[in-house]
């Protein structure tokens, strides 16, 4: 059955619980593939980076990347899971052009994580417990470019290419044990688990886990069963939604069509999905009435993982604070809210915070640029905060200026603008566009005479005991300094020569 209307979220909920599922895979980011030694480097020519063994010709054999075991043990390890003591590779049989050897190396009834979970703080301060079922390794495969046709996929295309420099890259993927209990909340929970993932996995440094480049993907399984009931529903699954937003809204957009179905006296079908980013909603991809038979069986030419317990316990040594639980530390540390730390972590600000704050910035100062000016800057330009040209260690360098005089806010700006614009450092922008403070008591002196001179009105209201119009003449003083006087200290030289005494 066809539905073209979805019913409102509210009265969704209403009558029905959700149940999710939510399957991550990360791109590891080793320097070579999963079982051969071609190169992993993004932007090559296509079809560059093969050799016989990723793109499976015969009698070629694989070699598991020990980078590859290494980070999918971190990953468990961060994950709380149980990590197996002996594990096999198996071979998942399926057809599809960008399959070069019509099979995928995986891991089947043997993960080498398993049982674990993840806390996700949202929004609000509350936290949600997701339980992870495993975490798997695998490769990845080539990919399809579907030429012709209007939306880009292989229906209506005249013609598909396929590039299988990707075919073998390390992934990781992690699968969640179905996620109950979060009710109207669930889109939000699917969003921070994604979201408190990706921390994780850029924490441990085993991958960059840019969703817009495909090296961390997200499928949504989702389904519907009303409300006091036990029985999980048929279930769809959106595949490959690359961002944090796409993940909230296709959990959102399949709760409303779901129940529009179910509503209306349909059955939901089981079926993998496409999620189209303009308007938020999903079509239909695949139906899969049954479980696929994939013929899983051992990997004939790869050994079993057996990770010793000594190593294991050595990889647990080298695992970094835990992200929300150094997010809270930082928070603390800064004394900000959860909707300002929450704003910071949006942003991407935290890492840069702290380094600007490590190379030497009070933490009010560092927060105060990167998500003021900074921010500006980046979202006027469409990039993210770290790909500025400004490193930490300048705006820590700008703050300096200004604690000691040198600058003032109005010429911190434009010379962290310089900085931007490729004028050089911090120090280069101030010389090459004369941006000092001036000092010299003197010519603050004489600006401060020549302002009093040309407004005998209001210097007269000041000597008349209204201080606040001080800030007239203020103003007069910065204009004739071009902005490069310290307010401030202006002012304390108009009521010096005023003889008044604020307050």
């Amino acid at each position: 059955m066809t539905v073209t209307e979805l019913v409102s979220y509210e009265d969704a909920l209403a009558s029905y619980d959700p149940v999710m599922g939510l399957e991550v895979h990360v791109e590891l980011g080793t320097k070579t593939k999963m079982f051969c030694g071609c190169s992993t480097e993004l932007g090559a020519e296509p079809n560059s980076q093969t050799c016989p063994t990723c793109l499976g010709m015969p009698g070629s054999l694989p070699v598991v990347n020990a980078v590859a075991v290494e980070s999918a043990v971190k990953i468990g390890l961060a994950l709380h899971c149980e990590i197996a003591e002996w594990c096999r590779f198996a071979r998942k049989n399926y057809f599809y052009p960008d399959m070069p050897k019509n099979f995928q190396t995986s891991q089947y009834d043997e993960p080498i994580a398993f049982n674990g979970y993840l806390d996700v703080q949202l929004e609000d301060g509350e936290v949600f417990r997701v339980e992870i079922e495993r975490a798997h390794m695998e490769e990845d495969t080539g990919k399809s470019t579907h030429v012709g046709g209007a939306t880009g996929r292989i229906h209506g295309a005249s013609h598909s290419l396929l590039d299988y420099n990707r075919a073998g890259i390390p992934l990781i993927e992690i699968v969640t044990k179905p996620i109950e209990g979060a009710g109207a909340r669930a889109p939000e929970v699917a969003k921070a688990y994604v979201a408190e993932l990706r921390e994780l996995i850029r924490a441990l440094g085993v991958s960059e886990a840019r969703m817009e480049m495909g090296q961390m993907r997200c499928d949504v399984n989702l389904s519907l069963r009303p409300n006091g009931t036990e029985k999980f529903g048929t279930r769809s699954e959106t595949k490959n939604v690359n961002s944090l937003r796409s993940v909230e809204r296709a959990a959102r957009y399949e709760i409303q069509r779901h129940a529009a179905v179910l509503s209306s006296g349909g059955t939901i079908v089981q079926e993998t999905r496409h999620f189209h980013e303009e308007d938020g909603s999903t079509t239909s991809g695949r139906v899969k009435e049954e479980a696929e038979d994939y013929r899983y069986f051992p990997e004939p030419d790869l050994v079993p993982v057996a990770p010793t317990r000594e190593w294991v316990e050595e990889l647990r040594a080298t695992l970094p604070e835990l992200p929300r639980l150094r997010r809270n530390r930082l928070r603390e540390e800064w004394g900000v809210s959860e909707h300002d730390m929450q704003s910071i972590l949006n942003a991407g600000a935290v890492d840069l915070i702290v380094a600007t704050i490590e190379a030497g910035a009070p933490a009010d100062q560092a927060r105060k640029w990167w998500m003021g000016e900074l921010a500006r800057s980046a979202n006027e330009s469409g990039k993210a905060l770290d790909e500025l040209p400004i490193t930490p260690a300048q705006v820590a360098r700008v703050t300096a200026l200004v604690k000691e005089g040198s600058l003032n806010d109005k010429l911190a700006r434009q010379v962290i603008e310089g900085v931007l614009a490729g004028e050089g450092d911090p120090d280069a922008v101030v010389d090459k566009r004369g941006l000092k403070v001036v000092s010299d008591e003197g010519a603050l002196g004489a600006a401060v005479d020549e302002a009093i001179a040309a407004n005998a009105a209001i210097a007269d209201k000041i000597r008349g005991g209204k201080v606040a119009a001080a800030g007239a003449l203020v103003g007069a003083v910065m204009k004739t300094t071009r902005g490069q006087a310290d307010a401030a200290r202006v002012k304390e030289l108009i009521l010096q020569k005023l003889g008044v005494t604020e307050g």
